[in-house]
C-alpha cells in the first residue's frame, strides 16, 4: 500500500512534472492562456501517459535495451495519434487551438521520462497509476496557471468551456471584472513564466513550512 501512496504523492506533489521536474514546459507555458486550453492539453497528456506507461510495461520484457528508447517513442507516437484523431472527431474547435501542442506530446520529456524511469521497471497497474497521477499533477498545474493567466489577462474564468463540454457549458463562464481592458503581459509568454514561477515559489514555501513543523515536533536531544 505504501508503494501506491508514494506513486500518488510523487505525481501530485513531491515529484510533480511541472513544479519539481520542470519537464514539458513548452506546451505548459504556450497553451495555458485560458483554463479550457490548459484542461484540454492536460487531459490529452494524462491519457497519453496512462496508455504509453501501460503499453511499455506490457512489452518491457520483450524489448532489448539497445532499442528501448526508439520503441518507447513509437509507442508514445501511436498513443498521441489516437488522441489526436479522437480530438479531431469530438473536440475539433478545441483541436484547432491546441492541436499543434497535442502533436508535440510525442516528444514531451514527461512521457519519455516516465516510460524509461518507471514503466519499464514496474507492472501494468503500477505503471498505469503512475501515468495517471503524473498526468493529473501536470494537469492541475496547467489549470491553475491557466486560471491565473485568464483571470488577470481577460478578467474571466472558464471562458469557452463549450469547446470541451459542449454548447451547454456556456453558463460556466464567470466574468470577474466587468469592462476590463485586460493585462497583455499575462497572456504573453513572459506572463506564463511569471505565473509558473509564482506557483513553484508557493509550493516551496509550503514544503519549507511542512519541514519546519516536522522539525519542531521532533524531541530535542540533550547536549
Amino acid at each position: 500500500m505504501s508503494a501506491y501512496k508514494d506513486i500518488i504523492n510523487n505525481g501530485l506533489w513531491k515529484n510533480n512534472p511541472a513544479t519539481v521536474q520542470l519537464l514539458g514546459l513548452c506546451p505548459l507555458l504556450a497553451v495555458s492562456s485560458t483554463v479550457v486550453n490548459a484542461l484540454g492539453l492536460g487531459i490529452a497528456t494524462m491519457l497519453v501517459l496512462v496508455v504509453s506507461n501501460a503499453t511499455v510495461s506490457l512489452i518491457r520484457k520483450y524489448v532489448r535495451d539497445e532499442i528501448r528508447i526508439p520503441v518507447f517513442v513509437v509507442v508514445i507516437a501511436v498513443a498521441v495519434t489516437i488522441i489526436k484523431i479522437l480530438m479531431q472527431a469530438f473536440f475539433y474547435d478545441l483541436y484547432l487551438i491546441i492541436g499543434l501542442f497535442v502533436a508535440l506530446i510525442t516528444t514531451n520529456c514527461v512521457i519519455i521520462a516516465r516510460a524509461e524511469a518507471f514503466a519499464s521497471k514496474n507492472n501494468v497497474f503500477q505503471s498505469s497509476l503512475d501515468g495517471f497521477f503524473m498526468g493529473l499533477g501536470f494537469t492541475v498545474v496547467l489549470v491553475i496557471l491557466g486560471a491565473f493567466r485568464e483571470l488577470i489577462g481577460f478578467g474571466t474564468l472558464f471562458q469557452q468551456m463549450n469547446l470541451l463540454f459542449g454548447e451547454g457549458a456556456h453558463w460556466l463562464q464567470i466574468t470577474v471584472f466587468e469592462n476590463y481592458d485586460g493585462f497583455l503581459l499575462t497572456i504573453l509568454p513572459p506572463g506564463a513564466f511569471i505565473g509558473l514561477g509564482l506557483i513553484i515559489a508557493l509550493k516551496n514555501v509550503i514544503d519549507n513550512r511542512l519541514k519546519q513543523k516536522v522539525s519542531d515536533g521532533l524531541p530535542q536531544t540533550a547536549t
